[in-house]
């Protein structure tokens, strides 16, 4: 069965306007454009000229936006092989080079161990059901990619103190069913 393709669209920076697809699957929904908004506002002084980790990258929205909006590198774990193609041809549209960006397409649990300098803004925002915040922080944190002033947004549909009790929060907010925050590590 062919799957649909839906589309996300980049709200501020260079790629404003531009349209991101991805796959209609179980598990991925775009950070809604109210809520990005408020994000990048919270990560504007950090975004410019940051490495940044789009875990679980869905459509790579927060990534594409992050560089969209300055930074000068993301890095896309996506499991799902046929939005990881997405992300290529997103990444090819968006007229990017390939060292503004790499796409790993390979489970985080996988790819995280992989990875070998820290970044200055970590986004992780997994599919609800499968509960792998806190597997995510603890391999970030052993793997040492993050440094004293790494920013990591978290997005969850729970309160955010059930899951990321190691982490101490900056920012945070609900908006609708979706809680979102910044936190340090």
């Amino acid at each position: 069965m062919k799957k649909t393709t839906n589309q996300v669209r980049i709200i501020g920076g260079k790629f404003k306007r531009r349209q991101l697809l991805f796959i209609d699957t179980d598990g991925l929904r775009p950070t809604p454009d109210r809520l990005r908004e408020t994000v990048f506002n919270w990560l504007m002084a950090d975004t410019l000229d940051a490495r940044v980790l789009d875990v679980c990258a869905g459509s790579g929205v927060l990534g594409f936006e992050a560089l969209s909006r300055g930074a000068k590198f993301a890095t896309f774990i996506e499991s799902n092989h046929a939005q990881a193609t997405i992300l290529c041809q997103s990444a090819k549209s968006l007229h990017l080079n390939d060292d503004d960006y790499a796409i790993i397409n390979a489970t985080a649990q996988n790819a995280l161990p992989t990875l070998s300098e820290p970044f200055d803004i970590i986004f992780i925002d997994p599919p609800y059901t499968l509960n792998l915040w806190q597997t995510f922080i603890t391999l970030i944190k052993q793997h040492h990619l993050v440094h004293a002033n790494t920013q990591i947004y978290l997005e969850s549909d729970r309160p955010l103190d059930d899951i990321c009790h190691t982490l101490t929060p900056i920012k945070t907010t609900k908006v609708g069913q979706v809680y979102a925050g910044i936190f340090e590590p």
